[in-house]
Parts: structure tokens; sequence; C-alpha cells
């Protein structure tokens, strides 16, 4: 008795399958996700919409950013062409807040990208270098955990004198330890597994093994990690220019502008609610956005 053998398609599968047998590699499985996740493609563009922002601020700001006005001191929304009103000091408040975009995004990027180096690399280090290098830089991360993140950042700041490349050093000293963990554990994962004995095996050296072996393995928990560092890098950073130990006036930045307007919140509320909204978009954005990463690159292969 014959038999026939059916032949399946792509365009015979369900939706729901697709990835599974067309896609190939990590990688494109992670783009895939990535594509049919509407909330992260939105949440994404909002970010890029707000860095754009802060790139071009100089051609669509509408008003400059430092020019006072005593006459135009907390007025409301579209009053002579200050579409969101104007701040304490006559300036645009809108300008200010676009402008301020330009601080507050590097506050929080950059002290996250310096962490994820520093504590990626003496995460590995201390995942794959033995017990001893392992005790040492652990329990020196270790100490760091003894302190909330917002008080060992305010304390570091404090002590260095406030600005804002102190700050970034103090964010990124907060931020260091626990990515610096995240890393010895996903080195830790690896690090006796088959093909790292096969490599050592075959006269691999040490740094060989980590560059081809060890990297590619942890660089994904650590991407993650990183990523949902950034909007709690946003509001570490805003505090502390509330709280006088970021950013300097006249600068603008959303924190120092919310510390600013904090004591007109009875004459214009609104007014004064506007910097906290943009710290509270922003942030809500990339906690999305890392959430849709996290979950692209939880792919079972």
């Amino acid at each position: 008795m014959a038999h026939t053998l059916a032949v399946t398609t792509p365009t015979d599968l369900e939706p729901d399958v697709l990835p599974a047998n067309v896609v190939r590699g990590y990688w494109q499985s992670v783009a895939y996700r990535l594509r049919h996740d509407p909330v992260t493609l939105f949440f994404g563009m909002v970010i890029l919409l707000i860095i754009l922002a802060a790139i071009f601020a100089p051609w669509i700001a509408p008003y400059d950013p430092y020019k006072e006005s005593v006459i135009a001191r907390l007025k409301p929304f579209g009053w002579r062409g200050h579409l969101i009103g104007t701040d304490e000091l006559g300036r645009d408040l809108l300008t200010r807040i676009i402008y301020g975009g330009r601080i507050s995004l590097f506050m929080g990027l950059a002290p996250v990208a310096v962490a994820t180096v520093v504590g990626g690399a003496l995460g590995i280090l201390a995942g794959f270098g033995g017990r001893r290098v392992n005790t040492v830089i652990m329990r020196t991360m270790d100490v760091f955990y003894a302190f909330p993140s917002v008080l060992l950042a305010v304390a570091i700041s404090g002590a260095m004198g406030g600005g804002i490349a102190n700050g970034m050093i103090a964010l990124s000293m907060v931020f260091t330890p626990a990515l610096c963990r995240i890393s010895e554990t996903a080195t830790a994962q690896v690090r006796n597994l088959d093909f790292i004995e096969a490599a050592r095996a075959s006269g691999a050296g040490t740094f060989t093994i980590l560059r081809f072996h060890v990297l590619g393995n942890v660089l994904g928990p650590i991407f993650i990690y990183a990523s949902s560092l950034v909007s709690v890098s946003i509001l570490l950073a805003s505090g502390l220019s509330f709280l006088g130990l970021g950013v300097k006036p006249p600068e603008p930045d959303w924190g120092l502008m919310l510390s600013t307007l904090r004591q007109s919140i009875y004459v214009n509320p609104w007014i004064c609610a506007m910097p906290g909204a943009a710290i509270f978009i922003t942030s809500i954005c990339f906690n999305l956005v890392s959430d849709g990463i996290r979950a692209a690159m939880d792919v079972r292969m």
C-alpha cells in the first residue's frame, strides 16, 4: 500500500509555530519576537522620540532655555505661545524640559554603561578565576550591599561635592555590585560545562575561552539586567538633582526643575507637575522596553 508524504511549507504553518520552524538562530528568534511585540515597539518609539528631541533640542525648542522674564513667571498653559507655561523665572517650560532630557538621559545611560563594563568584567573574573579571586571580588561587592542604593548614591555624591561628573561616578558605584553579581552567577553556571572542558582539553588559553566561549553566554543576562537599571538610574539622578547633589542651576534638568518648582505648587500646580511627568513617562517607557527585551531573549532553542 502506497503512502504519500505530506510536505508542510512555511505558509501552511500556524502563526504561533512559525518562528520555531522558519527562523534560524538565536538572535533571529529574538528579532522576530521584538518585531511582533507591539507594546515594546510602541514604547521603544517613544524612547526614540525623547532621545531625538534631546539631541535636536536647539532646532526644535521654541525658546531660549536660559532666557528669563519677570512678567512671565508661572504662566498657565498656552500663555503667549508657551504651550505648557513658564517656570518660576519666566523661562519657557517646554523648552526647559526638551533640553533637560539631554542631561537626564545622559545621567540615566552613562552610569549603567560604565557599571556594565566594570561590573561585568569583575563578575566574569570572579566566576572564572578560582575561589580566592572570587572571594576577594565578591566580598568587596557585598560591602556595597550593606547600604540601600539611594542612601549610597546620596552619600557618595555628597562626599564628592555633587555635580554631574560626581553624580555619574556615584551612580556607577551603586550599580556595579549588582551587575557584578549577575555576571558572576552567569559565569559560574557555564564554567564547568562540556564545551568549556573541551576547549581546555584542546589547549585553548584562558583568554581565548573567556572571549569565545564564556562571554557570549553571559552577555545576555548582563544586558537584560542592565537595561532594567536605566529607569532606576534616571530616577536616582533626578533625586540627586532634587536634593542639590546633581546638576547645578541654571542648567535644565528634570530633577532640578522639580526641585525649583516645588515652592510654586500652590500657585500653579500643573506647571510644577510637568518635570515629574517627564521623569515618570521616560522611566515607564524604559521599564516596559526592558521587559519586552527580557521576554524576547528568553528563547528556548
